[in-house]
């Protein structure tokens, strides 16, 4: 690329990132600027020997005033190595006189702003061809990057830190002229030009993009033939669809092995459910320990769905125990949800330790389990559940009909020791120090959570789960929505502070229609529409027709960015588009449709030749080649109808109904006193009303033919 013999003078600065790991933090010694901040990341950077800066006018004033360089540090409470890091350099006075004699030294917590991560991840991976966390990026005062990385020892991080430094000193030009063609490269980088070819969707389209990922598969322990391994949630609700829809059995079976590994693995916690981020090695074992709301809440949905398909309780069981965890560790009282627990707590040293909240000794299990040995066998207390100094982290690898018939002991009396067990071992683990609670209210990951609950509701008919949506929900409504309709971002301390990004309505107008179909409430399909209103208005780009991901009324950054590959999250610009889809079916929207299809044809270059990155999209693009059904139901008895078409698995339909008159184009002159009428309708063309819903499935099933 033409930045390339730029980059060739500084990559001698770039440093790997190596395991190591992490020692007894000191007594608080100093006070910084980080105080009278509110996200717990900042915070836990608020006593370090760095002169540490939020992110703000100020601060940005103070570099270009004392014509400094800002050293940008991007992380997240509950990282790693972000703490690792913060151990060996951050608390170090000599790094810190280092870092605060030629920088102005900025910490950013990139859950509270994405805005700025997304634009200094995009300069670090174009450097370095890779990113993560911690992000650390230096920039000139205006903010044009000039070189980064993430993870750094000590000595690689003062050797480069006063290399760059002196630099800047000595030839300055240099520096300016390299990060005006690095600023060129972020400013052009995922920028979508309008697609003016004829939309044509094709079948054979989506088949081919399947075949070139199914290559990267692993077939025997799931996800992709490589370590660490990410749920990506929406990667295989995407892959579980397309196995249906076609009746792939092979791709089903791939789907099912990958979704039942990550349920007997370390990845998921077996004593008190919830997932963690990702698993360091193939199997699923071992965690980076750090749970996170977004993955809880895409993956309840998932699994959710994938019981519907196959009925395997396990998939059940899994999303039971994985709201457990939530509503005991991330639920606050008001019913927003927490951010995330941290993967390091103190250990029985008093130092932080990665998982050291979650693991066991194989002395300990013994003492504390009465039937050890049925115990061990189930959870691996053996040289393939074993981790590293003593400890051992719970992992399965049979099913409990499995299980059962090899100790020769009924299901229902397996069931009752597992309950047992788990009991136990949550008792004692009380008694540990707890990791740290981000406890941070996004409306991004709440959406996604809320999502998760609703999803829930629908499958298993449980009204706890409806109340606990409908109380994050009103939540959302009260305390992250403005009087102007835009939305805020970040709730903490009884306060919402941050203006909202494309995420934030991206994923709460997901929530409100799933929510609308759930209940029936128009005022959930009112607010998404009005939502949809506020992000075409403030972050549409009228020329590729595609979304920002920051909203007009933001302060810019050196680039305005689109954010259009999905990742462990749907990109927003994805979730918009199919939020544009359904409602154009709502309220028979032309201008919605129109803008959908066009996103979509944007991005046909890009999806076909990397599926994993683009699995919300093929979703979308799935609804143009399988049919895509409206469902409307009219009448008193409407929400029982609705529960018997909830228990089968239809992902490319929307649901509309009304017990009473209703104006919608869906349901307008539908209503019969003292009648229920089932309405199947596609491309605007319905089918004859039933009151019965078997005919409804069948009138389906002719139409899918």
């Amino acid at each position: 690329m033409q930045y390339r013999v730029l980059i060739l003078l500084f990559v001698a600065l770039c440093i790997s990132c190596n395991n190591q790991n992490p020692q007894k933090m000191p007594n608080h010694k100093y006070t910084n600027h980080l105080i009278t901040e509110t996200s717990p990341y900042l915070l836990q950077h608020a006593h370090n020997p760095v002169n540490w800066h939020a992110w703000n006018d100020e601060t940005l004033a103070l570099a270009k005033k004392e014509n400094k360089l800002l050293l940008i540090s991007i992380g997240y409470s509950s990282c790693h190595w972000c703490h690792v890091m913060e151990d060996e350099s951050f608390e170090n006075d000599s790094v810190a006189a280092i870092m605060n004699q030629h920088f102005i030294n900025v910490k950013v917590d990139r859950e509270e702003r994405p805005d700025i991560d997304q634009v200094y991840m995009n300069a670090v991976q174009l450097m370095t061809g890779s990113g993560g966390w911690p992000l650390n990026c230096i920039a000139l005062p205006d903010g044009r990057p000039i070189w980064g990385g993430t993870y750094f020892k000590k000595e690689a991080w003062t050797k480069a830190l006063t290399q760059i430094g002196d630099l800047y000193q000595k030839d300055p030009q240099k520096v300016i002229e390299f990060a005006e063609k690095l600023t060129t490269g972020v400013q052009q980088s995922g920028l979508v030009t309008l697609n003016k070819n004829e939309a044509l969707f094709t079948k054979e389209y989506v088949n081919n993009t399947v075949e070139k990922w199914e290559v990267y598969f692993d077939d025997n322990l799931g996800g992709m033939k490589k370590a660490p391994k990410f749920p990506m949630p929406n990667n295989y609700h995407f892959l579980l669809r397309y196995a249906f829809q076609n009746n792939d059995t092979k791709l089903a079976d791939y789907v099912n092995t990958t979704l039942t590994k990550i349920a007997h693995g370390g990845i998921f916690d077996q004593v008190g459910g919830g997932f963690s981020r990702y698993s360091v090695d193939t199997k699923w074992h071992i965690p980076h320990f750090e749970k996170m709301l977004y993955d809880n809440g895409q993956l309840v949905s998932l699994y959710a769905d994938a019981y519907l398909i196959t009925k395997n309780e396990l998939y059940k069981e899994t999303v039971y125990n994985t709201l457990s965890f939530v509503e005991r560790e991330l639920l606050h009282k008001n019913g927003g949800f927490y951010s995330s627990l941290d993967a390091d707590s103190l250990n029985e040293k008093n130092e932080l330790e990665e998982g050291a909240f979650y693991v066991w000794t194989k002395e300990t299990l013994q003492q504390l389990i009465p039937d050890f040995e049925v115990f061990s066998d189930y959870y691996n207390i053996n040289a393939f559940g074993f981790w590293e100094h003593k400890n051992y982290h719970l992992i399965r690898n049979a099913s409990d009909d499995e299980f059962s018939k090899k100790h020769q002991i009924s299901t229902e009396k397996l069931k009752e020791k597992i309950v047992t067990w788990k009991a136990i071992l949550l008792k004692e683990r009380a008694k540990r120090e707890r990791p740290r609670l981000d406890d941070k209210i996004l409306t991004s990951w709440n959406a996604l959570m809320l999502k998760g609950y609703i999803d829930a509701y629908r499958v298993f008919d449980d009204n706890h789960f409806l109340e606990v949506a409908l109380k994050n929900a009103s939540f959302l409504e009260k305390n992250m929505l403005k009087e102007d309709g835009s939305l805020f971002h970040n709730f903490k301390n009884g306060k919402a502070t941050i203006n909202g990004y494309l995420e934030d309505y991206a994923t709460l107008i997901d929530a409100y229609i799933s929510l609308y179909e759930a209940t029936l409430n128009d005022k959930w399909l009112t607010l998404s529409k009005n939502l949809t209103a506020t992000a075409l208005d403030h972050f549409f780009d009228t020329n590729s027709k595609m979304f920002f991901f920051t909203s007009d009324k933001d302060t810019q950054l050196i680039a305005r960015k689109m954010e259009i590959e999905d990742n462990v999250i749907p990109s927003s610009n994805s979730m918009m588009a199919k939020n544009l889809f359904k409602l154009s079916h709502y309220y028979d929207n032309e201008y919605y449709a129109k803008t959908s299809k066009q996103m979509l044809s944007n991005m046909t270059d890009q999806i076909q030749n990397y599926g994993a990155g683009y699995s919300n999209w093929l979703d979308l693009y799935s609804n143009f080649t399988e049919g895509y059904f409206e469902i409307a139901i009219s009448g008193k008895e409407a929400p029982l109808r609705l529960k018997e078409i909830n228990q089968h698995y239809i992902p490319n339909k929307l649901i509309c109904g009304s017990t009473t008159e209703n104006k919608l184009p869906l349901l307008k002159n539908r209503f019969v006193d003292g009648k229920t009428f089932i309405y199947v309708c596609e491309n605007k063309t319905c089918q004859l009303p039933t009151e019965r819903t078997n005919e409804a499935f069948k009138q389906l099933q002719r139409l899918k033919k």
